[in-house]
């Protein structure tokens, strides 16, 4: 989702503030990596020391195949296996650098389509991971190759093993979660994650507990601090961690957010491309933005508050956040809001600060 800027960016700047994307990029894809592409939640940046706690999704992976795959291996026998051949013989390569050459010379066989799902399915099964990336294509090579020797070699642990230490990782972040929510971090099945946390629990790695309101039991990360006080600002991808389980976001913040991009316009209530703004403990608004690059512009289609929230601090602080926004995005300024209960406050805000 490129209306913005691409969603991987955002959350290093909703916590960091104005940052250099090509460091992101140098962590991802450079010589010493730091970062690697796969699933977590999402398609996701993970760090490289949690890739051998993902091999028990490759392994399944490569026996648990999806529609695409199970027709190009009962029409197409090899036809995957050649893909990884090629992947190894001319890699780093992306699906179009070995379809579109040699579609004339191998017609049907060397189809663009059939190609990228056999990549990846490879992708998905850990046989070959993204190299790098041109613009929005991945471009692929083998695991061995594409990241660190260290990673590579280090033991695949078991799946029990593997498990609990993604709900170690689920919990450090959340802070305090329920096990579906521990779950969900990283799509585990209810099997396997009730059995990683019941392990935490009994192992003193993870601390259950009772907070006021849920229905649920909830699990604390034992070394999680809890200030006495956040104060914070942030406008939000809507892939972010933070609002990305959507019940965990209204039964925590009261905040029932939905993404719209593929709502019809007329019945959108919010925006296309909506993101929450967070002041201090609270989702206090929601913003729809647009990067117009032609025009150097970040303009606010639509803002709309929350109800009981102080009108004139939120403005004050969002106007601030945005203009942050436009000058890391390149972009010369905030075009004046347009509709919404804080479009006029917001740009006297904008206003004032410029």
């Amino acid at each position: 989702m490129n209306v913005l800027v691409r969603s991987h960016y955002l959350p290093l700047f909703s916590r960091l503030g104005v940052y250099k994307p090509e460091l992101l990029e140098r962590a991802a894809y450079g010589r010493q990596r730091e970062l690697f592409e796969y699933w977590g939640h999402v398609a996701s940046l993970l760090p490289v020391t949690t890739q051998p706690l993902l091999r028990w999704r490759m392994e399944r992976a490569a026996v648990d195949s999806w529609g695409m795959i199970r027709r190009l291996q009962e029409e197409r026998p090899g036809f995957i296996e050649e893909v990884r051949k090629m992947v190894a013989e001319l890699g780093p390569v992306s699906a179009g650098d070995i379809a579109e050459p040699r579609q004339q010379k191998a017609g049907p066989w060397w189809d663009w389509d059939d190609t990228k799902s056999a990549m990846e399915w490879l992708f998905y099964t850990g046989e070959i991971t993204c190299s790098t990336r041109r613009g929005f294509e991945r471009v692929y090579d083998l695991t061995e190759r594409a990241l660190p020797p260290e990673v590579v070699a280090t033991p695949t642990p078991e799946p029990a093993q593997a498990h609990r230490g993604l709900i170690k990782i689920a919990a450090h972040a959340l802070g305090v979660a329920t096990e579906p929510e521990l779950r969900d971090y990283f799509r585990q099945s209810p099997a396997d994650s009730k059995r990683a946390v019941a392990e935490l629990v009994e192992a003193g790695e993870l601390t259950e507990v009772s907070v006021q309101g849920w229905s649920a039991p909830a699990y604390l990360d034992p070394a999680a601090k809890i200030p006495r006080k956040v104060d914070a600002t942030a406008l939000l991808s809507p892939f972010d961690s933070l609002v990305f389980e959507r019940k965990r976001t209204e039964r925590i913040f009261g905040f029932r957010y939905r993404l719209e991009i593929y709502v019809p316009a007329p019945k959108r209530v919010y925006g296309y491309y909506v993101l929450p703004f967070l002041r201090g403990e609270s989702l206090v608004a929601r913003v729809d933005l647009k990067a117009d690059r032609q025009g150097s512009l970040l303009r606010v289609p639509a803002v709309h508050s929350e109800i009981g929230h102080d009108l004139g601090g939120i403005c004050e602080d969002l106007a601030g956040e945005l203009l942050r926004l436009a000058d890391w995005l390149g972009l010369s300024g905030v075009a004046p809001p347009v509709a919404g209960d804080l479009a006029k406050p917001l740009k006297a805000a904008l206003n004032k600060q410029k």
